[in-house]
């Protein structure tokens, strides 16, 4: 799963980087701070709505897998998307099954999203618009 998300995330959070006025690192290192408080004071605030919308989509990508999961996991273990999917037979489909697989599914992702709201609306459009 790291493989399949990592050039997703180095680009979105490349975009994210770039924003980042270089005269504020500079203005912490000319007040005192060494590179790791500047980073760690000033950067990675500024980084917070970027991290915090990079790994909401990296973990909806995760969550949802069903390709690789379908492929290398046993009948024992299966996950959630595997098994909304097996709810649909050749000649019936399991109406319940599906339903309690698709709500299991999504309140992870609801929860988190709730979690991470003040981030996500700055951090989603952040890198949208130039200049």
């Amino acid at each position: 799963y790291t493989l399949n998300g990592l050039p997703f995330v180095v680009w979105v959070m490349r975009v994210f980087i770039q924003e980042i006025p270089q005269s504020i690192e500079e203005a912490a290192l000319i007040d005192g701070c060494s590179r790791f408080e500047c980073f760690w004071r000033v950067t990675l605030p500024l980084l917070l709505p970027g991290l915090a919308a990079t790994m909401v989509i990296i973990f909806m990508f995760a969550w949802n897998e069903f390709l690789l999961a379908s492929i290398l996991t046993s009948s024992e273990a299966r996950t959630l998307p595997v098994i909304a999917a097996s709810s649909i037979k050749a000649k019936a489909i399991s109406w319940g099954l599906g339903s309690a697989a698709g709500v299991l599914m999504s309140l992870p992702v609801v929860v988190l999203v709730l979690l991470m709201q003040k981030y996500l609306v700055r951090g989603l459009t952040l890198g949208a618009v130039k200049g």
